[in-house]
């Protein structure tokens, strides 16, 4: 599995009805079980992004529908970012020569 991290912010939708964001919250991550993907961490943060969303998925096609479905619902705009493990970073250092 893949890591992910999504950088998401609230659309007017979703401030509207922000008393609801932690209801929502478990919503997709049932929802995201039917993508194959798994929800780990959910932060509500203070700065730029209101929510950022960690999850793992098999590959990046899974990710992106999970990106659309939950873009798709109206609640938040997200940036998705591919995210590597120490492990992971320094197999690919391994190959630079």
């Amino acid at each position: 599995m893949a890591t992910y991290i999504a950088l998401s912010n609230f659309t007017e939708q979703g401030l509207r009805n922000v008393k609801d964001t932690t209801k929502r919250a478990d919503a997709v991550k049932e929802a995201a079980k039917k993508l194959n993907v798994e929800i780990t961490q959910i932060y509500w943060t203070l700065g730029h992004h209101d929510v950022v969303v960690v999850l793992d998925a098999p590959d990046d096609a899974a990710a992106t529908a999970f990106a659309l479905a939950t873009g798709a619902a109206g609640n938040v705009r997200t940036q998705t970012l591919r995210a590597f493990s120490k492990q992971e970073m320094d197999g690919i250092l391994r190959s630079l020569k």
